[in-house]
């Protein structure tokens, strides 16, 4: 390229406002255009939402008061989020550094000179003193930017602001629905608690009645010591979930960052059945790309892109100015006549010959960026393709498996009461009314449990789906 074919490219650049970057497309996402079939699947997975989740605002999805409350004191005080957001504060600030360059930096300067020479050195024969004084403004290097390279830096500078952006709504919708997930556990682990210690004041009774049977005469010692060990099941129970009540407690005090009062606090599982609306899931290309770790994935790959325009304007000729005007005199009074006036003007200009391929191997570094960046926004749509799938699997299936578990608790608990009146009439054994004891305990523990993953399925599914966050 001769030098004015460099002249006409800079002063198109310069006039157009271009970079060198190349332009960019966003890639293809790499999942299917519907969610997943099959039998772990509900129909109306294929459907598509009336409204996006990522604009569902999480006060109209988490309706339960408390709850709301408790997630205003993590949103508050969580030290995560504080993170986030001063992380954008930073790369704010980087990015108003970057954007500077584009303008003459202007300095104000003022110096003073007093120095001796020697006789040696003044050519006079005698040693002289020498005052200089000096005042003025300038502008010391500024690059003239012509092929874009300041601009494609500014750019990249602003993709990486917008990252961090994207960073906090993902560290805002998470921390939201770890809130409410460890909130629904802590509910959960609560109403085991309060049925272990109903199950033990049921099992001292039937202690406290076996005793006198076997004082009677009527029953065995056998089933003495069964009852003995029912109740010692019991007080087991209750020691296990004091100590997961205590710790879950602990656990949304540290994600709340604060204390969370006890009026906040669900007494149990069952208090939380209504406190989210459900949501429909969409098609996954309206759902992945508003996803905030995806536009954050996104935002990364153009900055990468921009770098490959700062790298190709590296093989461009750059031009830089210094220049000041201002006053200079021996005498500090004369510093601001007219004649004292003085200024500078210094243009320069740099074009790489010879650099061991320094240029070309940065351009190449530049464009493998680009294409890493490409794989880790691809990546990110399919781990968001499966969680959200995972999560429609869950939901397929939850309420069937709650609607087995309520029917085999209520089925298990007649055949308790059946067992009983067999075993005081005197028709079956202890052994019988204690096995039925223990079918009902674990079916009522495990009807906790489905209906705690019901309302995590709900939470996970609103995050997964890029739930708002305002």
């Amino acid at each position: 390229m001769t030098f004015r074919n460099y002249c006409l490219a800079g002063t198109l650049l310069l006039f157009t406002g271009c970079t060198m970057a190349p332009g960019y497309t966003r890639p293809e996402p790499p999942v299917p255009a519907n969610w997943p079939g099959g039998p772990a699947y509900t129909t109306e997975t294929g459907t598509s939402a009336q409204k996006p989740v990522a604009d569902i605002p999480w006060r109209d999805f988490f309706v339960e008061p408390r709850l709301q409350k408790v997630i205003d004191l993590a949103l508050a005080n969580n030290r995560d989020l504080r993170v986030a957001i001063l992380n954008i504060e930073r790369t704010r600030a980087q990015y108003q550094i970057q954007r500077s360059d584009l303008v003459p930096h202007v300095d104000a300067n003022a110096a003073a000179t007093l120095q001796r020479l020697s006789e040696d050195f003044s050519g006079k024969g005698v040693p002289v003193n020498i005052h200089q004084y000096t005042v003025g403004l300038g502008v010391s290097s500024y690059e003239l930017d012509l092929f874009g390279r300041v601009r494609s830096l500014k750019d990249q500078a602003l993709e990486q602001y917008l990252a961090t952006e994207q960073a906090q709504r993902s560290v805002q919708i998470s921390l939201v629905s770890q809130v409410a997930t460890t909130w629904l556990a802590l509910a959960a682990d609560r109403e085991r608690l309060n049925l272990a210690k109903e199950t033990l004041a049921a099992q001292q009774e039937s202690l406290k009645l076996t005793r006198s049977r076997f004082e009677a005469g009527v029953s065995s010692a056998l089933d003495l010591n069964q009852a003995q060990t029912s109740v010692d099941t019991a007080r087991v129970d209750i020691a296990r979930y004091t100590t997961l009540v205590a710790q879950d407690e602990n656990a949304l005090n540290l994600v709340v960052g604060s204390p969370v009062p006890t009026d906040l606090i669900p007494g149990s599982i069952s208090e939380a059945i209504t406190a989210m609306k459900d949501v429909a899931p969409g098609l996954p290309s309206d759902v992945m790309l508003n996803r905030p770790d995806i536009l954050q994935a996104e935002n990364l790959l153009k900055g990468a892109n921009a770098n490959i325009g700062a790298a190709r304007a590296a093989f461009f000729p750059r031009i830089t100015l210094v220049s000041s005007v201002g006053f200079g005199s021996d005498d500090l009074g004369g510093l601001f006549t007219s004649d004292s006036f003085v200024w500078k003007f210094a243009p320069q200009i740099s074009l790489p010959i010879f650099d061991g391929g320094s240029n070309r191997a940065k351009l190449k570094v530049s464009e493998v960026d680009r294409d890493i960046a490409v794989a880790q926004y691809e990546k990110a749509i399919q781990t968001a393709f499966r969680e959200v799938a995972d999560s429609l699997a869950q939901r397929g299936t939850i309420d069937d498996q709650l609607a087995a578990q309520q029917s085999l608790t209520d089925a298990t608990s007649e055949s308790y009461k059946l067992s009983q009146a067999r075993y005081e009439k005197g028709v079956d054994s202890y052994l019988q009314v204690l096995d039925a004891q223990r079918a009902l305990y674990g079916a009522q523990q495990n009807l906790i449990g489905v209906r705690l993953t019901r309302l995590a399925n709900q939470v996970t599914l609103y995050k997964v789906l890029g739930g708002g966050t305002k």
